[in-house]
């Protein structure tokens, strides 16, 4: 059993059921015990790898498209360049690496991340030393100013609720526990309506998207959100990884990582002084921004088994049976720029 499961059983005996989102706030971000407070979870050595652990030509497209966002909306001097969960600093670095080329969006740049963990913030500032950074708690503590931001499995590990229709209307699920073990339960009918029978909501991602709608409506600038996830949400998406294999999200509580499926249609409904994209599939997004051109440039200096692994990873990255269809993108621009490069109009 770990600590973390042992505290939470003894809190809910004292002060009763905890929510989902309770739940999963407290195994990831648990000031002594939490999955993210510890752990070292990125990469094939830890419990689940990302895209830019997977390739270099991620981070570079991702760079290169908001540059390019950057240099339609006229080039400003000044302007705060954002990841929100920048895991190791890996998309960021490759980030950083390829826009190098493109004259004055690095001087204009001023680097901000969000993160909550402070080991993964000392891995963040090994991995982009040489670059002035600042971390955030949230980003609303981010400058005013034209925001340029970039958000990769991010809004998955906000905290989601849980509600599911009975007979006398919608309960929200708890977490409830005996002397040693933690099970979900139904809570107190709850005085609201919605569409299906299982339904989950996740109030700070629409939060964080009410504050990039904000700021890009008065700054100028551009947000890409890649996540996996779908239009719309009808089942239970929670889950939990441990080892690169899905467990029981109640079993190792502080020591694997719970996430959800990202709903984008809500997303996108709150963006009101902003343009939202088209929801676009992850493989066609890379497509179009010209990641085979990408991968073929790089294939020139590798062979054997450096080459096998390249080659493997564009698939992975793109192919609709890999990441290329279960992750998405959803950027945001303001109304009366244009789009950015890779996305189109809903």
């Amino acid at each position: 059993m770990t600590a973390l499961k042992i505290e939470l059983i003894r809190q809910i005996s004292r002060s009763g059921p905890l929510t989902v989102a309770e739940y999963m706030t407290q195994c990831l971000l648990h000031p002594e015990h939490g999955y993210y407070t510890n752990a070292q979870p990125f990469g094939r050595s830890g419990d689940f790898v990302t895209a830019p652990e997977v390739s270099q030509m991620f981070g570079e497209m991702l760079g290169l498209a908001l540059a390019q966002a950057w240099i339609d909306q006229g080039a400003p001097e000044r302007f705060c360049l954002v990841e929100l969960g920048p895991g190791r600093g890996t998309l960021m670095s490759d980030f950083l690496r390829v826009t190098r080329q493109v004259p004055g969006f690095l001087d204009a740049a001023e680097l901000h991340l969000i993160e909550a963990s402070p080991v993964m913030r000392d891995t963040q500032r090994k991995t982009l030393e040489g670059f002035d950074l600042a971390h955030h708690d949230r980003l609303s503590d981010v400058p005013d100013g034209p925001l340029y931001l970039v958000a990769n499995e991010y809004f998955d590990c906000l905290p989601i609720h849980q509600f599911r229709k009975s007979k006398d209307g919608f309960q929200e699920i708890m977490v409830v526990a005996d002397e040693e073990e933690l099970s979900f339960a139904m809570g107190a009918v709850q005085g609201w309506q919605a569409q299906g029978a299982f339904v989950e909501t996740c109030p700070a991602a629409l939060s964080d998207m009410i504050e990039i709608d904000r700021r890009i409506s008065q700054n100028g600038g551009a947000a890409i959100i890649i996540d996996y996830g779908d239009w719309g949400s009808v089942n239970d998406t929670l889950q939990s990884i441990k080892g690169h294999a899905k467990i029981d999200p109640l079993a190792s509580p502080g020591e694997s990582d719970l996430t959800a499926h990202v709903d984008f249609k809500p997303l996108a409904g709150v963006l009101e002084k902003t343009q939202p994209s088209r929801m676009t599939t992850q493989g066609v997004f890379l497509e179009r921004l010209g990641i085979t051109k990408r991968a073929q440039q790089l294939v020139g200096r590798l062979s054997d088994e450096a080459l096998e692994n390249h080659i493997a990873a564009h698939r992975r990255l793109t192919h609709p049976d890999e990441m290329g269809n279960l992750f998405k993108v959803l950027g945001v621009t303001p109304k009366n720029a244009p789009l950015i490069a890779g996305l189109s109009k809903p």
